[in-house]
């Protein structure tokens, strides 16, 4: 059971980065569609 503990606690900062590597993704892909439409509506004018 001890073995099993420690196995999961390891995986804790892998998980963490994972997950804040992801909203960091999401937060970027956002940003370029709103820079992409920006774009759209700047090449209009």
């Amino acid at each position: 059971m001890t073995d099993s503990f420690e196995e999961k606690d390891n995986r804790v900062p892998e998980q963490e980065e994972l997950i804040k590597l992801r909203k960091e993704n999401q937060r970027l892909a956002m940003g370029n569609d709103i820079l992409k439409q920006a774009a759209l509506i700047m090449g209009r004018k």
